[in-house]
């Protein structure tokens, strides 16, 4: 029993090995994605602001602890 190889060129299945975008929601833009917080009352904004900065101050923390908490006290003081 012996085998054979191909010699030439090997074949590349890009259609089911490529990464292909998804169709999901391919029509939405940046904008979609931001009309929600520049179209919110500037209370809203304030508190997506506020939130936003804390979550990027946890970034490069190796394990971020109490997002939670800071977000819940960012709520209260702007409901206040």
């Amino acid at each position: 029993m012996s085998f054979q190889y191909n010699v030439g060129k090997p074949t590349v299945v890009t259609a089911i090995v490529g990464e292909n975008r998804s169709l999901y929601n391919s029509d939405r833009t940046v904008g979609d994605v931001e009309e929600p917080i520049l179209s919110a009352s500037p209370e809203i904004r304030r508190i997506i602001e506020r939130v936003l900065q804390a979550e990027k101050d946890k970034l490069h923390l190796f394990n971020p602890r109490n997002i939670n908490d800071d977000i819940l006290k960012i709520i209260k003081e702007e409901v206040q």
